[in-house]
């Protein structure tokens, strides 16, 4: 495209980084998987901080039910694939950027090449999908490729990062040995060990684990994209600290609260099955 200009399309992120650093970004590759609620706005989000390649997996299409959280949904966009979509969306903040599209998802035979020459994963992936999700993370860390998290939660979001010198996913969520219906309860408790967005589900009956249903907002989806979004600026960058689990962070915009948790052990840790406890108990109460 003539007009466009890359250093110019991103100047405004100077100051905040450096001419050098933003160089840097322009020559790395992230990978997301799954481009629905925050997925969607982590793409956009990482487009406009400049990032030059990224692979994007999903099988899904845009659907009505989308519509309040997904960066891609719109009328315009029902029925269309989300990866072709997403692709279209962070070509037009950079045209000249190196896409990989995975239309199909990702699975154990395109898993490798998904992740072929990426500096960092970004997880987008539904809540409930969890066989990708443990294959992804297992060949992230056989590649030493971090991984930063981000779930929409009520009104806010929580961020774990997975790093190459850390604990893997089974290590931390330990479902391995426990009944499959419990383990969106594990889960849950396991990126968000403060559970801060419990205090104002008005409608606990919505939430669903069995039918693959839980609530969800917009505000979340932006919330995460921000957390990640630094996370990924810091891990790409080699600057800051950025501490991985069992080190989790959440921020409810709702209550205006923070919460860190550091849970060694993960779902082992005392404090984790009470938590698991509680959230049984509640669940089977509604």
């Amino acid at each position: 495209m003539e007009n466009f200009d890359y250093f110019t399309a991103v100047s405004r992120n100077i100051g905040w980084l450096t001419p050098d650093e933003q160089a840097v970004l322009r020559g790395k590759r992230v990978a997301i998987a799954g481009l629905g609620g925050a997925g969607g706005v982590h793409v956009l989000t990482l487009a406009r901080l400049g990032i030059g390649a990224f692979h994007l997996a999903d099988l899904d299409t845009f659907d009505l039910l989308n519509f309040n959280r997904q960066a891609g949904a719109a009328v315009s966009t029902l029925g269309q694939s989300k990866t072709e979509v997403m692709a279209s969306m962070a070509r037009d903040i950079n045209p000249e950027l190196d896409l990989t599209l995975f239309s199909n998802g990702v699975r154990p035979e395109n898993v490798d090449a998904f992740l072929d020459g990426v500096d960092l994963y970004v997880d987008g992936l539904d809540y409930f999908v969890f066989d990708a999700r443990r294959m992804v993370y297992a060949a992230c860390q056989a590649r030493k490729i971090p991984i930063t998290f981000a779930v929409p939660l009520g009104m806010g979001a929580s961020l774990i990062n997975f790093l190459p010198q850390g604990p893997s996913f089974e290590e931390y969520f330990r479902l391995q040995g426990h009944p499959e219906q419990e383990w969106p309860i594990r889960f849950l408790v396991g990126v968000a060990p403060g559970l801060l967005q419990r205090h104002y589900l008005v409608a606990p009956e919505f939430v669903d684990f069995p039918a693959h249903r839980v609530p969800s907002t917009g505000i979340a989806c932006q919330f995460c994209a921000g957390m990640a979004g630094a996370t990924a600026a810091k891990l790409l960058l080699g600057r800051g600290k950025v501490r991985g689990a069992p080190h989790s962070f959440q921020f409810d915009g709702y209550t205006g609260k923070f919460k860190q948790c550091w849970r060694p052990g993960g779902n082992a840790h005392p404090l984790q099955r009470f938590a698991i406890a509680y959230v049984n108990h509640r669940l089977k109460k509604n």
